[in-house]
């Protein structure tokens, strides 16, 4: 696929456009949502006075907003109220790549980074929303099984959220790539993949007798990806994407 600009792809620009390796850049909205969605974990940038900061995070996806949640307390989230620029990123490492030469060794990975605008979610039928969503995003249907959060955590848990203006992603998948005369070389290469796998669930030791494990956490089983139990929570709760 070709990273030209259509009605479902995110506009491009000096700021989101792939500089080295255009062929690596892609801009349509599916790629860049498989990216997003295949991960929990994000960085944002932000610069307070001139100093650049990068946060690591929680975050989830509705349609072409982004969301994330934090302390109130925390600089992050004090400092991006007044409709902050921030760079969200996202990263997969896919595989180690072992060549020939010191300049070709790289790495197969997919990553994001996404622009836009932050403001702190204030209105209550959002905050409302993000409360539910952020564990039911990752783990469908949990909430409505769980104390309510009471008062006070609610309180002391801020959301900001993010329109996503500009977005590109950026993928090699490309493997051992060599010049075409370092293959005659009596030197060793290899490709070595790489996975975050699900482990066997531990099940909290203070479990009530007769409290099992729900059939909704099926996805999240032992050795399955876990970016495939993302994605696929992710459908469950979003099913229109």
């Amino acid at each position: 696929m070709s990273p030209t600009e259509t009605e479902n792809s995110y506009p491009t620009s000096a700021r989101n456009q792939v500089k080295r390796r255009h062929d690596r850049g892609f801009y349509d909205h599916d790629t860049v949502h498989r990216i997003l969605d295949s991960s929990m974990l994000c960085h944002v940038s932000y610069v307070i006075d001139g100093q650049p900061y990068c946060t690591p995070t929680f975050f989830w996806r509705e349609g072409t907003k982004l969301y994330w949640h934090g302390s109130s307390a925390s600089r992050m989230l004090r400092n991006q109220t007044r409709g902050e620029r921030v760079c969200l990123t996202v990263a997969h490492l896919d595989s180690l790549v072992l060549a020939r030469c010191g300049f070709n060794h790289s790495a197969d990975y997919r990553a994001v980074m996404a622009f836009g605008t932050a403001y702190l979610v204030t209105d209550p039928e959002e905050k409302e929303r993000a409360v539910i969503a952020m564990v039911d995003r990752f783990f469908p249907d949990r909430t409505a099984s769980l104390r309510a959060s009471n008062t006070q955590e609610i309180k002391a848990t801020s959301f900001i959220a993010m329109e996503i203006e500009e977005a590109s992603a950026k993928i090699r998948a490309k493997g051992v790539a060599d010049d075409d005369e370092d293959y005659a070389l009596p030197i060793y290469a290899e490709r070595i993949p790489v996975r975050t796998v699900l482990g066997a669930p531990e099940p909290c030791p203070r479990l009530l007798d007769g409290v099992t494990r729900p059939a909704t956490l099926h996805g999240y089983s032992e050795g399955r990806l876990l970016e495939d139990a993302l994605r696929d929570a992710y459908f469950v709760e979003y099913p229109n994407g």
